[in-house]
C-alpha cells in the first residue's frame, strides 16, 4: 500500500501498442474492448478484426496510440480452424441461427467432400451474409435481417490461400484455412455445402492466428486481468514499432524529427534507412524514428509535381507524414 492507502500496483500503466487478446466464446468484440477499458481507465482501446460472438482466437486489440494503427493491420491475412455441418442449412450460416433445410448425407462420400472442398481454393466472389456488420446504404446488414428484410447486395472478391480437410466425423468437417480480410468463413461453409447439394453451416470456429498474432502466445482476458493488476502490461504489450516491423525503418536526426513531429513533410535526403534502401518503400508506408530508436510517426515518399520548378528543375522526393505516434 502506498501513503494514501491505494494499491499502487493495481494501478494501470500508461502504454500504446498492440495486445494479442484470446477472445472466449459467447463474447463479441465489442465485449472485450469494454472489458479492458474498465482496466485500462483513461486509455483508449479498439480492435483490428471483428470476431462473431461464437467465434474463439485471436482479436487483435489496440491500446493508446496503437488505435491509430487498425487501418495498417487490416490487411493481415488470418488462419482459422473451423468445423463444417453439412446437411442443416441455417438463416444465419452459423450454429446461432435458425435450421431452415435439412438434407441427408449418407451418400456422401469422404473423396467427393475433400474434392469439393479443393475447390474453394484462390479467389473467391463471396456474397455478404444478411447477419453481417456489412453497410448496405449506411445500415449495417444484421439490422435489416433483424427486422425481416433481405437487402440486395453484391459480391465481394476474397482470397483463400489455403484450405484442406483435416478430419471428417460423420456430417462434421473439420477444415484448415489461411485467408485474405472480409473472407466470412461462415459463408465459405454454406457454400460449400451447397456445393455438395446437402447445405452447410459453421458449426464451431477458432481464429489460429492473424498477421503474426498466434492463437498460442494470445491471452485469456483472466490472464491479461492479471498482469494489469501485477503492474506487468508493458510486459506483454507488443510496441508499435515491433506491430509496424514489416514497413520499412528511416532514421532521422533531431531537427527533423522536430518537424516530424509536427506534421511536416521532410525532404528524403534526411533520413537514413536502417536496412533497404529508400526505392523498396516507393508506395507503402514507412518507420520514421529518432536516432534513439523511437517510433515518430508513419510517412510516405511522395515527388511533387514540377510544374512551379522549371522546366530544368528535378522535383526533390519528400516523405509526408501520415500519421503522427509521438508526442512533439
Amino acid at each position: 500500500m502506498g501513503a494514501t492507502g491505494v494499491n499502487v500496483a493495481a494501478r494501470p500503466v500508461l502504454c500504446d501498442g498492440l495486445l494479442n487478446v484470446n477472445k472466449p466464446m459467447g463474447w463479441t468484440s465489442h465485449d472485450v474492448v469494454a472489458k479492458l477499458r474498465s482496466l485500462l481507465k483513461g486509455l483508449r482501446i479498439g480492435h483490428a478484426g471483428t470476431l462473431d460472438p461464437a467465434a474463439t482466437g485471436v482479436l487483435p486489440v489496440l491500446v493508446g496510440r496503437g488505435t491509430r494503427l487498425a487501418e495498417y493491420l487490416m490487411d493481415w491475412d488470418k488462419e482459422y480452424l473451423a468445423v463444417l455441418r453439412l446437411g442443416e442449412t441455417t438463416d444465419t450460416q452459423d450454429a446461432t441461427g435458425i435450421v431452415v433445410e435439412r438434407h441427408p448425407t449418407d451418400d456422401l462420400r469422404d473423396e467427393e467432400i475433400r474434392t469439393v472442398v479443393s475447390r474453394f481454393r484462390g479467389r473467391l466472389a463471396q456474397v455478404p451474409p444478411m447477419y453481417s456488420a456489412v453497410k448496405v446504404g449506411g445500415v449495417p446488414l444484421y439490422k435489416a435481417a433483424r427486422a425481416g428484410l433481405t437487402v440486395q447486395r453484391g459480391p465481394r472478391e476474397v482470397t483463400v490461400q489455403r484450405i484442406e480437410v483435416r478430419e471428417i466425423a460423420g456430417r462434421d468437417v473439420t477444415l484448415h484455412l489461411v485467408c485474405s480480410k472480409g473472407t466470412y468463413v461462415r459463408t465459405l461453409c454454406a457454400d460449400i455445402g451447397e456445393a455438395l447439394r446437402v447445405g452447410g453451416h459453421l458449426l464451431a470456429l477458432e481464429r489460429r492466428r492473424v498477421g503474426p498474432l498466434t492463437v498460442e502466445r494470445a491471452l485469456t482476458i483472466e490472464e491479461l486481468s492479471s498482469e494489469v493488476l501485477l503492474g506487468r502490461l508493458t510486459e506483454v504489450l507488443i510496441p508499435m514499432d515491433t506491430t509496424l516491423e514489416h514497413f520499412p525503418a528511416a532514421l532521422v536526426d533531431e531537427v527533423t524529427a522536430g518537424r516530424i513531429l509536427h506534421g511536416v513533410p521532410v525532404p528524403l535526403r534526411a533520413v537514413r534507412w536502417e536496412q533497404r534502401e529508400c526505392h523498396e518503400a516507393t508506395g507503402q508506408p514507412i518507420r520514421l524514428k529518432d536516432l534513439s530508436g523511437r517510433l515518430l510517426a508513419l510517412g510516405k515518399i511522395s515527388v511533387p509535381g514540377s510544374a512551379s520548378a522549371g522546366p530544368q528543375a528535378t522535383p526533390e522526393p519528400r516523405v509526408a507524414i501520415l500519421k503522427v505516434l509521438a508526442d512533439p
